[in-house]
């Protein structure tokens, strides 16, 4: 036995690091292993921050071509220099997995390099790339492992012309030609990201919506602003394979959900972007007796407890949404509870972001879901056009929804399409923590001439009216 841990926890993704540090705040003796070389998970490496750091330059390179003229801004010609805004986004990855190493060492958690396994409750054996395996004793051993891109049978990754997110986020040069499969939240930022660049970007869904799971007027909304921008959408679609043509193009074969006549789509890049799954790979869960559900994901309780005492698990390992803050929240949650703490997590009022142009951002429950529950309900909306600091932005494009009870006022949901929407979705996020009444909000004030305005004025429109239309 090398050394006998409070608390180890098994990846250093978002949920992973934020449970070491908690757990060495709260005074435990904390072990980390990865197997990456650098810390961070998905999420910072080759996930969320490199995303929107495109994201953003993207963004910036869209407005200076077409935005910029209308605010008296002449920039003459405008050149794209992808090799320097890659730059920019691995800059941006070496400065957040640099800050997550400084967090161990001020925090004095023990960093180990290579595979963890569980050969059983209480030990962690850590089998690096080279050099011998290292047994860790541990009171507690927390699996935050994540997950990885789901494939598509049949069709086979190279990371080059077909690619996961992970690809597309390190293409050399803008294809002329991007399909992308999945009309999710990965499907559409990073479609977005290159349609700002200069492809024709052909997303193809299996259902016959984009954004399952959002409220389906925000999709329907949201869709007619991405076809805006020229991207085109083949729904109730699926791609039964792809191949490589002599030209060295894709010859990408769709057809309708429901069976049909086939369609041959050419593209120089497919991006599949059809899901997550639970990493577990290499773990030795049957060995240590953890068990699975008939999603691949760990069986928990409702403290992180899996099947076998002592084990956790958090993240996207477990049932839930796969988002990084959902991960940190259980992280913290996790350490909590080792330490002998009665911590709570809200899943009722975990926010989604799709950082798209314009923003996507939601909370609680849709207009479907109120509908099916038969829960009574009503809504308040307000457009972005008649917010002042929008129209100054040029930033009109969407609105606020809220959905609140009928009976009680109390905000059940909340959706905003538009600019800065990931930002201004957390004060309804607060509200919805503490129970909040819509006429809460209405009676909050906020401050002239800001985007926020829009969020007051859909709670007024709750009461006796929004002011402003």
């Amino acid at each position: 036995m090398a050394d006998q841990f409070d608390v180890t926890v098994i990846g250093t993704g978002p949920g992973g690091y934020v449970a070491a540090i908690r757990a060495a705040q709260l005074g435990k003796k904390v072990a980390v292993v990865e197997k990456w070389p650098t810390h961070g998970g998905t999420c910072l490496n080759i996930g969320c921050i490199p995303s929107k750091a495109l994201l953003h330059a993207s963004e910036l390179y869209e407005e200076a071509g077409h935005s910029f003229r209308q605010f008296g801004i002449d920039v003459g010609d405008l050149k794209l220099n992808l090799a320097q805004m890659m730059k920019h986004k691995d800059d941006t990855v070496t400065a957040n997995v640099g800050g997550v190493d400084y967090l161990f060492k001020k925090n004095k958690i023990t960093v180990f390099r290579g595979i963890g396994s569980i050969p059983s409750a209480g030990k962690v054996l850590v089998t690096p790339q080279t050099g011998s395996p290292t047994e860790i004793a541990t009171k507690a051993i927390i699996i935050a492992t994540g997950s990885v891109s789901a494939g598509l049978p049949g069709i086979d990754i190279d990371e080059k012309q077909i690619v996961t997110s992970t690809g597309a986020l390190t293409l050399e040069k803008v294809p002329e030609r991007l399909l992308v499969i999945g009309a999710g939240v990965i499907g559409l930022e990073l479609g977005s990201v290159w349609a700002r660049l200069g492809s024709k970007v052909t997303v193809v869904e299996y259902l016959d919506r984009i954004l399952p799971g959002m409220d389906s007027e925000v999709a329907r909304n949201f869709q007619r602003m991405l076809q805006k921008q020229d991207m085109e959408f083949r729904l109730s679609s699926k791609v039964a394979c792809i191949d490589k043509a002599e030209n060295g193009s894709l010859q990408v074969r769709v057809e309708p959900a429901q069976g049909g006549e086939t369609e041959i789509l050419e593209a120089d890049v497919a991006l599949v972007s059809i899901g997550r799954k639970p990493y577990t790979e290499g773990l030795g869960l049957d060995i240590a007796g953890v068990a699975l559900d008939e999603r691949g994901r760990i069986r928990v309780d409702r403290h992180y407890t899996t099947s076998v005492e002592g084990i956790y698990a958090i993240g996207d390992v477990i049932a839930g949404p796969m988002l990084a803050h959902k991960a940190e929240d259980e992280g913290m949650a996790v350490a909590e509870i080792i330490a002998g703490q009665a911590p709570h997590v809200n899943y009722g009022a975990i926010p989604s972001v799709v950082y798209t142009n314009p923003e996507v951002a939601s909370v609680g429950k849709t207009e479907d879901e109120l509908k099916a529950e038969g829960i009574e309900y009503k809504i308040g909306k307000f457009p972005f056009t008649a917010n002042g600091r929008a129209k100054a932005m040029l930033a009109t494009q969407g609105f606020v929804k809220i959905l609140a009870d009928v009976e009680t006022d109390r905000v059940l949901g909340a959706h905003i399409i538009g600019k800065n929407a990931g930002e201004m979705i957390h004060e309804l996020v607060t509200l919805m923590e503490f129970s909040g009444a819509a006429e809460d909000l209405a009676r909050t004030t906020h401050a002239h001439p800001t985007l926020s305005e829009a969020v007051r004025e859909a709670a007024l429109s709750l009461g006796d009216g929004a002011i402003h239309i």
